[in-house]
């Protein structure tokens, strides 16, 4: 009886499709700069409208067009580029912004828009780091105390320049403050995004998996199951149909042949059915413990006489052998007399096995016609599910045969259990 094909596969596993990698989400504290220009607007257009002086109308026009074109400049550079500015052009927006702070605080009479120039070093620390930044804000800061020392002579001894440059250099720690923490939250939230990227990644990398190996358990537990079958109601049921056979042939001449061979049909029938309840019991874990030679002797006292004789010989210790592997010795013993019996032509066959302390060996030997040239494997699945069995039990098989000679297959496990048959 012809099994059928193997289905295990072993296959890659598809790396699955994720979400595209977490970016940066932007600029952060991108409110500064605008809440600090409209500070200073509205700072020195009430200082215009409640001073003692009238303003000068060219003074606030170009005091209100520098911070227009200041907060104009940061929207196009947070449009053009959201996350980061490259440093060539960074540097080009810082000399543009000092610029644009010396024309407003020229046309500013309040003097309030000294305070901008904290913007500076802030804005640097986000484009080229935190030294560029403390370097910068020094230099803004000596900018302001030589600028005051060069207009406003003795400036030191007065409190209230005094007070300014302790403000002005309060701002700049407290802007760099602000752009370190910033960074640093920006850095944190950008490694976490990362980080949960990398967890959905793997979770789907491992849902994948899961799906694979249980594709590949499921192929595995087909295979086991289709070997059951050949090698148990498969062979039961070849010897049902040799003796219906028989028993169609030597109707009309000799009756009690006959109804010998119909008994011995039903019985073939009532062994499959055994084996289909001993392969449920099993399934549950109520199978009672397996005896090699107990089943081999059952096995030959069933076939001899129904075609060539069988004998058999057992011999060593099977009681510290793993139960999978006594039972791949018998599955490979059901296979060989059932090709024995079915295609060999044979008129003898010999069965042996021997348990010893480290292997056991199974050796079934017929007279019969021997298998012709070619690829024995492809002669039908009852070899190759044989070999699998085998395989899987941790042992070998060698199949020697010439035509007119007979057939040998010789069959090996190891006493220590290999895996699940």
């Amino acid at each position: 009886m012809a099994s059928p094909p193997a289905v295990l596969a072993t296959a890659s596993v598809p790396t699955p499709a994720c979400s595209p990698a977490p970016h940066a989400s932007g600029r952060p504290v991108p409110w500064v700069a605008p809440v600090l220009y409209a500070a200073v607007l509205a700072g020195g257009l009430y200082y215009d409208v409640a001073g003692d002086a009238p303003p000068s109308p060219a003074k606030v026009a170009a005091f209100v067009a520098g911070l227009v074109t200041l907060s104009g400049l940061d929207v196009l550079e947070r449009r053009r580029h959201r996350v980061r500015t490259p440093k060539g052009l960074a540097a080009a927006l810082l000399g543009a912004r000092l610029a644009l702070f010396a024309a407003v605080a020229a046309a500013d009479t309040a003097g309030l828009s000294r305070v901008l120039f904290v913007l500076l070093p802030f804005s640097a620390y986000f484009a080229f780091g935190r030294r560029v930044a403390v370097a910068l804000a020094a230099g803004c800061l000596g900018l302001l105390i030589a600028w005051l020392s060069i207009t406003v002579p003795g400036w030191h001894v007065t409190a209230a320049y005094v007070s300014d440059v302790l403000m002005f250099g309060l701002g700049l720690v407290l802007a760099l403050s602000m752009a370190a923490v910033a960074v640093g939250e920006q850095e944190s939230r950008t490694r976490l995004e990362h980080a949960l990227y990398e967890v959905e990644e793997s979770h789907a990398r491992l849902t994948a998996y899961a799906e694979r190996v249980a594709e590949l358990t499921a192929a595995e537990e087909r295979n086991r199951l289709a070997r059951e079958i050949h090698d148990s109601l498969g062979h039961h049921l070849t010897a049902a149909a040799v003796q219906m056979e028989k028993a169609e042939a030597f109707l009309d001449r000799d009756r009690a042949t006959a109804e010998r061979a119909l008994a011995d049909a039903r019985s073939s029938a009532a062994r499959a059915l055994g084996e289909v309840r001993h392969s449920v019991r099993a399934l549950r874990g109520e199978a009672g413990p397996f005896r090699l030679s107990e089943a081999l002797a059952e096995l030959v006292r069933r076939l001899d006489g129904g075609g060539p004789r069988v004998t058999l010989e057992t011999g060593g210790d099977e009681s510290g052998y793993d139960a999978a592997a006594l039972r791949t010795l018998y599955r490979a013993a059901q296979e060989a007399l059932t090709n024995a019996f079915k295609h060999a032509a044979a008129g003898r066959v010999a069965v042996s096995v021997t348990c010893g302390e480290a292997r056991a060996r199974l050796v079934v030997e017929d007279d019969g016609g021997g298998l012709p040239p070619g690829p024995r494997e492809e002669r039908g699945f009852g070899l190759r599910g044989m070999r699998e069995r085998v395989r899987l039990a941790g042992g070998d098989v060698s199949l020697t045969s010439e035509p007119g000679r007979g057939t040998t297959v010789t069959v090996t496990v190891p006493r220590e259990p290999a895996g699940a048959v």
